[in-house]
């Protein structure tokens, strides 16, 4: 947020989105839809609210659907714990990294699926909904005052904090109570989650998940993650009992999801988590800017669809090459 915050006030934004105004019309939308869609890569709630500034209202109402698949850092923990367990520290070409080649190409999936949607609803737009030309002042480049990049930074790190302090830790407390109670049978074989509530909630979406690949340990943590993507590294940690703290969680967990889970699942769920339906936050977001439940409801569905077929196609391919 702090370089994007410097881009904005020296007044190089406005000129970015003048220059991609002609790359932008080819899926639909105009250079004024950059800017927020570039603040969606660190989150997509002010991605989301600095859609207003878009005066054309199909403008802003495919960015508004768009901005959550981009990647924000919401989901670097998961990419992190699943490319460090399971894709390995080799160098290719020229000293290009492989782990760094598959995050990289996990965020440009994101942006050609977003691009994607954008001109798929261009084609089913009707005329008079069709784009207008762009016209901005572009204002003269200056040095960021110190003042508006500590506010920016300020009302950003406000609404992080929210989250955290609010469905983050909420969530977590319910995901431990869930798998917490009720205790185990005296005669119990298996470890004590299994028979706990969360653990019969992940059993049965078990079925649901199991053509891509998802076990119920999986199954569990994504019920949280709709809330929160961050929770879902957490959320593991729980159900595989780990006393880490949220520090180490990742750590510890590494080499058990490397042993027990196949490529193909770890493949499978990374491209869930490009497509994946966004946070609880996102929705409410979607949902004040828009003024109804109808958008986000059409959100999560199509977002779920693209999901649920990107991790379908991922886990038969990589199983195809006996990657399961």
């Amino acid at each position: 947020y702090f370089f994007i915050l410097i881009l904005e006030e020296s007044g190089y934004l406005p000129r970015a989105a003048y220059l991609l105004d002609r790359l932008m019309g080819r899926v639909g939308l105009s250079g004024r839809s950059f800017i927020p869609l570039l603040s969606s890569f660190a989150c997509a709630i002010p991605g989301i609210m600095a859609t207003r500034s878009i005066s054309n209202a199909r403008d802003r109402l495919v960015t508004i659907l768009i901005a959550p698949m981009m990647t924000c850092s919401a989901r670097l923990p998961v990419y992190a714990l699943l490319i460090s367990a399971f894709i390995p520290k080799r160098k290719l070409w020229a000293g290009l990294d492989l782990q760094g080649l598959v995050l990289f190409l996990l965020y440009v999936a994101g942006i050609t699926g977003a691009m994607a949607v954008a001109w798929i609803l261009k084609r089913f737009t009707s005329e008079k909904f069709q784009l207008n030309a762009l016209m901005m002042e572009l204002p003269s480049y200056h040095l960021p005052r110190l003042g508006n990049l500590a506010l920016g930074l300020w009302q950003r790190a406000e609404i992080f904090l929210r989250r955290v302090g609010g469905i983050i830790l909420i969530m977590t407390v319910c995901l431990w109570a869930l798998s917490s109670f009720p205790l185990p049978p005296e005669n119990a074989t298996g470890s004590p989650i299994q028979y706990s509530i969360a653990g019969m909630m992940g059993q049965a979406l078990a079925v649901v998940f199991k053509p891509i690949g998802f076990n119920w340990q999986i199954s569990i943590a994504l019920v949280p993650g709709m809330a929160a993507r961050e929770v879902v590294v957490s959320s593991l940690a729980t159900v595989y009992a780990l006393s880490s703290s949220a520090v180490d969680a990742a750590d510890a967990l590494v080499p058990l999801i490397s042993k027990g889970w196949s490529l193909a699942t770890a493949l499978s769920l990374l491209a869930w988590f490009v497509f994946a339906p966004q946070c609880l936050s996102t929705i409410a977001a979607v949902k004040r800017e828009t003024g109804g439940w109808k958008i986000p409801a059409i959100m999560l569905g199509y977002l779920f669809s693209l999901a649920y077929l990107a991790a379908f196609i991922t886990y038969t391919v990589a199983s195809y090459f006996g990657l399961a």
